[in-house]
C-alpha cells in the first residue's frame, strides 16, 4: 500500500494504548444485541420487559447477560426500587449516551450502504 492509497482518517497518530481502548469498547458494543440494547435504553425502555419487547428475537436470558456486562462496562446503570414487589429500571449511564452520541456517524453509514431489509 502507497502512501497515496491510505485515506487521511487521524488514526496514523493512535497510539497502541488508545488502539486497545478502542478495541475494547468495540468488542462490548459489537457483541449480538448490545447495540438493540443500547439503543432501546436510550430511546427510552427502562424495564427489563420493555426492553425485550423491543430487541426483537432477544430472549430474557441473552438480555440478563447483556445488561450485566453492559454495566460492567460502564455504559448501563441498574437502579433498584424498594418497591413490592422489587423494581428494577436501566438507564443510559453518561458514558453510555456519550457512546450512542457518537455512534450517529455509523447509524448514517447504514442508511446510506446497507440495503433496506
Amino acid at each position: 500500500m502507497t502512501t497515496s492509497d491510505r485515506l487521511a482518517t487521524g488514526w496514523e497518530t493512535v497510539d497502541d494504548e488508545q488502539c486497545r481502548r478502542a478495541t475494547s469498547i468495540m468488542e462490548l458494543v459489537g457483541r449480538r444485541w448490545s447495540g438493540g440494547i443500547l439503543l432501546a435504553v436510550g430511546r427510552g425502555a427502562t424495564r427489563f420487559s420493555e426492553i425485550v419487547a423491543t430487541v426483537q428475537g432477544l430472549s430474557d436470558r441473552m438480555l440478563a447477560v447483556r445488561l450485566k456486562e453492559l454495566e460492567h462496562g460502564g455504559l448501563i446503570d441498574r437502579t433498584v426500587e424498594p418497591t413490592v414487589p422489587v423494581t428494577v429500571r436501566y438507564r443510559l449511564s453518561p458514558r453510555g449516551r456519550d457512546l450512542l452520541a457518537s455512534l450517529q456517524p455509523l447509524q448514517e453509514y447504514g442508511r446510506r450502504w446497507e440495503p433496506q431489509a
